[in-house]
């Protein structure tokens, strides 16, 4: 269950009640008069399981409550209520498979901000993968996988592009362009640094190395991988299944093939970066097209599930007084 706090100005509050009485998913609900000073407005409260919860807010944005007044959202760790019970079961669905669309539009385009921070974790994962690349150290390459962030604004650029949200598409490139492009820049300056300084030599990246040269050698697993691993991470964002995303980070080879293309531009190797630079991109795409195909499906079969459940034209389950 999650719990609803809206503030409701008075021309609006008797329709927004309405939407939640109408809604099957609702229970608990609490009208508080003149509560609220800034925005002014009546205080409204109420739990709604998780499964309805996109519908209702949906609806109250049509009807303009964030304009005048605010809706905000929060988890219930735990709910003794038999009436929870019953409005849980009757919102169509599974809580676990619920997407709630406004909770992950909020979270992604949190993460297309292209701050010093960003730019920052980009660069010391590209430069930690550098290091694992040139000497072929896999534990390097998945810790390079793990620091990386550039998982976020391939997230928000599948929903910009499933919502059709202009500027998180327009944010989302542009991060990951920069991004890349300035990890990249950073990590050439940090291998000749390194070279001078006897740490690194071009014989390290040209000499054989078995565990880690898959990642300048794309081929038709990198897209069967990259899609797999869009698949998996927006279904993790979106639902309630938060824990496989840190496997996601660690499958795909987007953060070490930008090292590997950083060193071997640094030292004129021109096979390995271009290799490297087409892995990259591969992945990228395979990631933002199997997210983008997740969000479509989810987005379907919530669709089915909601005109296949008929809502209680009556009012939800345990519906709270207007006092």
């Amino acid at each position: 269950m999650q719990h609803l706090r809206i503030i409701a100005p008075a021309d609006l509050v008797d329709q927004v009640l309405t939407a939640l009485e109408d809604s099957v998913a609702t229970t608990s609900i609490v009208r508080i008069p003149k509560a609220a000073t800034r925005p002014a407005g009546d205080l409204v409260l109420c739990d709604v399981a998780r499964e309805g919860l996109s519908d209702l807010l949906d609806r109250l944005q049509q009807l303009g409550v964030q304009h005048e007044g605010s809706i905000s959202v929060d988890d219930i760790g735990v709910e003794i209520s038999d009436a929870a019970k019953r409005a849980s079961r009757a919102a169509p669905g599974h809580a676990a498979d619920a997407v709630v669309w406004q909770e992950i539009e909020q979270r992604t385009h949190e993460e297309t901000s292209l701050s010093p921070t960003f730019l920052t974790f980009m660069s010391v994962a590209t430069m930690i993968g550098a290091i694992g690349v040139v000497f072929d150290e896999p534990i390097l390459i998945v810790g390079a996988m793990v620091v990386g962030p550039d998982f976020g604004p391939l997230a928000a650029l599948s929903v910009g592009l499933v919502r059709w949200r202009g500027r998180m598409i327009a944010q989302s490139v542009l991060a990951l362009a920069v991004g890349f492009a300035v990890a990249i820049a950073i990590t050439m300056l940090f291998t000749w640094l390194l070279t001078a300084l006897h740490l690194m030599s071009p014989a390290d990246l040209l000499h054989s190395r078995p565990l880690t040269d898959f990642i300048w050698r794309p081929n038709a697993l990198s897209w069967v991988v990259g899609l797999l691993a869009g698949i998996a991470g927006l279904l993790s964002l979106s639902t309630a299944k938060s824990g496989a995303l840190i496997g996601v980070l660690i499958s795909v080879t987007t953060i070490p093939a930008a090292a590997n293309a950083a060193v071997a531009l640094a030292y004129g190797a021109a096979e390995q970066a271009v290799g490297a630079l087409i892995q990259l991109v591969v992945n990228l795409a395979a990631i933002t097209l199997g997210g983008v195909a997740t969000l479509v499906v989810q987005r379907v079969n919530q669709r089915r599930r909601t005109a296949r459940s008929p809502e209680a034209g009556a009012g939800g389950a345990g519906r709270g007084s207007r006092s």
